[in-house]
């Protein structure tokens, strides 16, 4: 990661939202860390314009084509993703590194060749897309050869934000499923990627857990006439992209522990294992890429006990970006999660309304999860108990969108108390992205 002037870059700031009052012998403190990053120099930088020299992050982009055999079916899904390749390199900016790659059983290079990334500019995107009409279905499925060569790519060039796009149709049936569980623990951290699957015939938990494991976007396209529109959105975002490798520092005094961190919004994700110890009592934990956005992160401290009107830092929250000569750059903001024990009851047992939203978030992805795992296990009354409670958080956090995936898979009779039937016939398309789109949450209405 490169050091950047403060020109060009995205100025960052930490707000935190808590009840910071315990009760006599309380020990868990929960806050809600929201991260903001506005007004980068180069955020809204036009589609094909160059930066001045030195100036804005350089990139580099991968994209992951399926030319697997089940590509040829129907036959225009293979157009589709031709299509869609073209419209994502007409959006790279002038001066990024580009790649793309065909998958099958191996991943092969198809433009540029010869081990190295493109610059992107009217000649080379013409020739890429020249390129793309050498794309042709046959051969098996095995995701980890794609990700390895996009990871040898991306790390040929000198450049700050490495990114990768992914699209597959099909189950990664010709590796095992510890090569690419070994792949993707060899990518992370290294780039991160987004993750498309086209049609029905994939596996979410494969997809999603691609782009968990790389901190990209997960998504389903059912229709692939709807692949040119989402790769162009992809690749919009990516290019919005001005700072690599954040991390979210969290800073604890003696005796303290962090017994989670997960970031909240704008989707369910887990970080408390990915972390990285840095220094006495601070680990860092990845939020990958940054352009002009807010994520809120749920953080849990656990604290000693101490006595009442007693106050006590329960954690410092910062944001560092790793340098290449193993120091870190230090983005400037700061949060402070608190702890203060207090007799009045009131104070003491309100839950501040941004952690309870959340919460409720987070209980909602694991119901959905859980729901249509039950569901397709034959267990219809645990299947309908699971859904109804989803039905129940997403009407009650005004989570629209997933209410009305959750009404494609459940009759809705009380959205209120949760009470539903489920449907005798749900589409596939349906059930999988439900599932697929179940981690995305709703900001809390602040």
């Amino acid at each position: 990661m490169a050091n950047f002037s403060k020109s060009n870059v995205p100025q960052f700031s930490v707000d935190v939202y808590q009840n910071e009052y315990l009760p006599e012998g309380g020990r868990e403190v929960n806050a809600i860390v929201t991260v903001t990053a506005t007004g980068g120099g180069t955020v809204g930088t036009a589609v094909g314009a160059s930066y001045a020299p030195g100036q804005g992050p350089s990139a580099g982009v991968a994209i992951m084509v399926d030319c697997s055999g089940s590509m040829d079916y129907p036959p225009t899904k293979m157009r589709n993703a031709r299509d869609a390749t073209a419209a994502a390199i007409d959006t790279l900016r002038d001066g990024t590194h580009f790649a793309v790659i065909g998958g099958t059983h191996v991943a092969k290079e198809v433009y540029p060749g010869g081990g190295r990334l493109a610059v992107a500019d009217r000649t080379s995107r013409e020739q890429a897309k020249q390129a793309l009409r050498r794309l042709s279905a046959g051969g098996g499925t095995a995701i980890g050869t794609w990700l390895r060569l996009a990871d040898r790519l991306l790390s040929s060039a000198d450049i700050t934000i490495r990114h990768g796009i992914l699209l597959t149709d099909g189950r990664n049936e010709h590796e095992a499923p510890e090569d690419l569980r070994a792949a993707l623990d060899s990518c992370a951290g290294r780039f991160t990627c987004d993750a498309r699957g086209v049609g029905t015939d994939w596996e979410v938990k494969e997809v999603t857990g691609i782009a968990s494991a790389l901190l990209g976007t997960a998504d389903i396209v059912a229709d692939p006439t709807g692949l040119a529109a989402d790769f162009t959105q992809m690749m919009e975002t990516a290019m919005g992209k001005e700072v690599a490798d954040v991390a979210l520092r969290l800073w604890t005094p003696v005796g303290t522990t962090i017994k989670f961190v997960k970031q909240v919004a704008p989707t369910v994700e887990a970080l408390t294992d990915r972390r990285t110890e840095a220094g006495p009592r601070a680990g860092d934990y990845p939020t990958g890429s940054w352009g002009d956005e807010s994520r809120d992160y749920h953080v849990c401290v656990e604290v000693p006990t101490a006595g009442l009107g007693r106050e006590m830092l329960a954690a410092r929250v910062s944001l560092v970006v790793p340098q290449p000569d193993g120091s870190v750059q230090n983005l400037g903001a700061q949060g402070l999660i608190k702890a203060v024990w207090t007799d009045d009851m009131v104070a003491s047992t309100s839950i501040n309304p941004q952690v309870a939203h959340y919460t409720g978030q987070a209980e909602l992805a694991q119901a959905i999860q859980q729901g249509l795992d039950l569901r397709k296990a034959g267990d219809m009354d645990g299947a309908t108990a699971k859904l109804g409670r989803a039905v129940q958080l997403a009407s009650a956090s005004g989570n629209a969108d997933t209410a009305k995936l959750l009404a494609k898979v459940v009759d809705v009779v009380d959205a209120t108390t949760g009470t539903v039937r489920l449907k005798a016939k749900v589409e596939e398309a349906d059930e999988m992205t439900l599932e697929t789109r179940s981690t995305k949450t709703v900001r809390v209405k602040k």
